[in-house]
């Protein structure tokens, strides 16, 4: 059957051609953005509204094991009773137009809340209100409009993995043609005269337009593509010089034969192509080797407590995580894992996962879900499986729950190929225009090759490469960062901010003193097990030094952010923070203190001498020197002399701040043209890392889970810092360096190209070879870069 062009998206149409007022579409989808937008035909919007129920029946029947409690259970990976989550497998995923419709279910049936297409892995993450909605209706609707999902409970993940081997065969067919059409081209380079080359002549110019063909419409295609879309939605890509010089090439070439004017330029349009499709596929498989913005992801810090029969607490990293574990889950700590709750009252924020802040309460027996954050004290649970780190990573990376930060060098850099590609097309206009009146015959021969030679895919790469490489050896050094936009970001700061206690002093070393009126063994069970329940730095210090006492259930449970925690067990109160916050009066600040009263009676307090973190001092005396320092804490002035000896005189020393407090420092200073590296604990300075410029986590072996931070550094590496901020500063220098070598390259390309000494296949030879020049020189230089900060 004939192959036409889709009307709304380009692509040529498969065989089941969908058709509307005479247009054709590739897909349901096209059809569906198409007609929505159209002031005239509204009706596809309103018959895909319709219930799935007018699916075929064979359709229907076909998932009626989607009605089944346990298989749902295993295809969801959220399900509460009244809101589930399910990512499905849609093959037929292809373009634009697709996304648009998949991510728009919300608009074909109103209690879907959201639908989130990966276009790589060809899947669409769907929530929805389970009590109007099935599982299977849901998938009744994809069906309905084109998006058939493939299901199988045992290997549909991994039919995820099926590999797009479109790219080689494009490139098999150009080099198949590339070399027939050089072959045949002999005859002609040598200017052979004897007599059967000149009777067979047309018949070998013929023979390679027809080779060219298939080099065009098809292993060129997406070229045209590229360039089509990107004219159509107002934007000059970088594919549209490109598919200028091959499309002059065809023409050209034909017109040639067609009135024997000459035997065309077949082998520099097939030569062309298949070099760009070399370069093309050597970039693809690079930048897979270093998969950078999948493994990385696999070193993210988190761990989970788990206790054995004895009750012995134990630091586990979550992939350690096995079925049949038993989880102790603090106050404000993720669940890693679908599990049981055993022990405990939990009340769980799924905002993380749902969007919806609305804490849900569970009882002993029901069961928990991943990514969900217990908000009320410490509760027990039992594993059901083992961790997806993956699942994890993408709540972490999700901006939907964070503040988007400026990516202002990605920017950078799409407006330098846009500026590159109009400068250029603008250089093969004049260059063309004059060899037109100095010499036609290299006219055209000048216009593909500057085409081609100044194609800015290299700087396009630069950033990507060295951004991409430096995450991964972040990664091995133990500094896990979010995404490469965070690397840009923090090499321009200008203003760090510490948080003290948990960040610059260790909770490890640390050890306290108790001074008031003795606990008795049921005040000092209720105060171990009331630390129990909390992870700030000083509880967990507290908490490792206490005596061990029977685990006891609390009533109630509740932090104070900033203030203290308090609870209850049958009878018996305890609040335990600031000395405001107990209700008692300061009477010494020369130390970090810690004050406890039981039943509105004031008992005392624990000082604290804190052990600084190893290596401070010469970190802050490296960092002054080019940034402005500030410690915030939350605690008294009692370690202001010994900060004064350990740190540099000009760093701003600023105590007794509240989490709101630090928030509001860092806006003010940004405003006066700060931009702030804030660094603490991840729980109380949660705010503050969220508002900064770049935000980084310290990470002492818990599981505090910090959505709002931009980075995850491993506490045994906080004297390293100075080192991962200049590595920053050296890949932007890197890529800068990488600019400068495409100009030089493309200043040279372009003279012998414009002057008509550069033929267009040995331009397609060079633009590839210029890419991978800068794919090697990004790759070198961030690799010797991190050899450099793991000495």
């Amino acid at each position: 059957m004939e192959k036409l062009t889709c009307f709304h998206c380009g692509d040529p149409c498969d065989s089941t051609i969908i058709t509307s007022n005479d247009k054709h579409f590739c897909c349901k989808g096209c059809k569906t953005v198409y007609e929505i937008f159209s002031e005239h035909d509204l009706s596809c919007y309103y018959d895909l509204q319709t219930s799935p129920g007018a699916a075929p029946k064979e359709i229907q029947g076909k998932y009626d094991f989607l009605t089944q409690a346990n298989i749902i259970e295993k295809l969801t990976e959220f399900n509460d009773g009244n809101l589930q989550i399910v990512t499905l497998y849609i093959p037929h995923i292809h373009c634009s137009s697709c996304i648009w419709i998949l991510e728009n279910l919300n608009k074909l049936n109103p209690h879907i809340t959201s639908s989130q297409v990966n276009f790589g892995k060809k899947t669409v993450r769907i929530t929805y209100n389970s009590e109007h909605l099935s599982l299977k209706e849901a998938v009744l609707l994809l069906s309905t409009i084109g998006y058939e999902p493939y299901i199988s409970l045992d290997d549909y993940k991994t039919g995820q993995q099926n590999v797009n081997r479109s790219l080689i065969y494009k490139l098999g067919i150009a080099g198949f043609a590339f070399g027939n059409v050089m072959f045949l081209s002999f005859p002609e380079y040598f200017e052979v005269g004897e007599f059967w080359l000149e009777q067979y002549k047309h018949l070998f110019r013929w023979l390679m337009f027809a080779f060219s063909i298939p080099v065009v419409f098809y292993a060129g295609r997406d070229y045209f593509i590229s360039a089509y879309k990107g004219l159509g939605a107002k934007l000059l890509n970088i594919d549209v010089p490109i598919a200028l010089g091959i499309a002059v090439l065809f023409i050209r070439s034909t017109v040639e034969i067609s009135f024997d004017l000459g035997s065309g330029f077949f082998d520099s349009l097939t030569g062309l192509v298949f070099f760009l499709l070399l370069g093309k596929f050597f970039q693809q498989k690079t930048y897979s080797f270093l998969s950078f913005e999948r493994d990385y992801k696999s070193y993210f810090p988190i761990a989970v407590t788990t206790m054995d029969s004895n009750n012995e607490e134990t630091s586990t990293q979550v992939y350690d995580i096995k079925k049949g574990d038993r989880l102790l889950i603090r106050n404000e700590e993720l669940i890693p894992v679908d599990g049981i709750l055993i022990k405990g009252k939990a009340r769980i924020d799924y905002s993380f996962v749902t969007g919806e802040s609305e804490t849900i309460s569970k009882t002993s027996g029901e069961k928990l879900f991943a990514g969900g954050k217990q908000t009320s004290g410490v509760i027990e649970m039992e594993a059901l499986k083992s961790v997806e780190q993956s699942y994890l990573t993408q709540l972490w990376s999700n901006d939907v729950f964070s503040k988007n930060k400026e990516d202002g060098f990605t920017t950078l850099t799409n407006k330098i190929s846009k500026r590159f590609t109009i400068t250029i097309l603008s250089i093969a206009v004049i260059a063309t225009s004059y060899w037109l009146f100095s010499n036609a015959s290299k006219a055209m021969n000048v216009f593909t090759a500057v085409l081609i030679i100044a194609c800015p895919c290299a700087i396009a790469l630069s950033a990507p490469f060295t951004f991409g490489n430096l995450l991964r050896i972040f990664g091995k050094l133990k500094f896990y960062v979010k995404n490469a936009s965070v690397i840009e970001q923090l090499a321009s700061i200008n203003t760090i901010i510490f948080d003290k206690t948990g960040t610059i002093t260790s909770n490890k070393k640390s050890n306290a003193t108790y001074e008031g009126i003795a606990l008795n063994p049921s005040e000092e069970s209720l105060l171990k097990n009331t630390l129990r329940g909390s992870n700030h730095p000083l509880s967990r210090t507290l908490y490792e030094i206490l005596d061990a006492h029977n685990i006891i259930t609390l009533n109630h449970f509740e932090e104070h952010l900033g203030k203290g925690i308090e609870a209850t067990h049958n009878n018996d109160h305890i609040k335990i923070g600031s000395a405001s916050f107990v209700g008692a009066t300061e009477t010494s600040v020369l130390n970090t203190t810690v004050h406890v009263s039981t039943n509105n009676q004031y008992k005392g307090k624990f000082t604290f001498y804190n052990k600084y973190r190893k290596g401070l001092s010469k970190l802050f005396n490296r960092l002054k020197k080019e940034y402005d320092l500030v410690i915030l804490s939350g605690d008294n002035e009692g370690e202001l002399e010994n900060l004064k000896k350990l740190l540099p005189s000009k760093t701003k020393l600023i105590f007794n701040q509240k989490p709101n407090d630090k928030l509001e420092y860092i806006k003010y200073h940004q405003t006066e043209g700060a931009k702030v590296l804030m660094i603490g604990d991840g729980l109380n300075d949660a705010g503050a890392l969220a508002q900064s410029n770049v935000g980084i986590a310290l990470s002492e072996n818990v599981n505090v889970f910090s959505p709002a931070c931009d980075a995850i550094l491993d506490a045994s590496k906080f004297n390293q810092l100075h080192a991962f901020i200049k590595a920053s500063k050296s890949a932007i220098k890197i890529i800068k360096w990488s600019f400068l070598l495409s100009f030089i390259y493309n200043s040279i390309g372009l003279y012998f190209a414009v002057t008509g000494q550069l033929a267009p296949v040995i331009a397609a030879i060079l633009m590839p070879l210029s890419s991978i020049s800068i794919v090697v020189f990004t790759t070198i230089a961030t690799n010797l870069l991190g050899r450099r900060m793991n000495v």
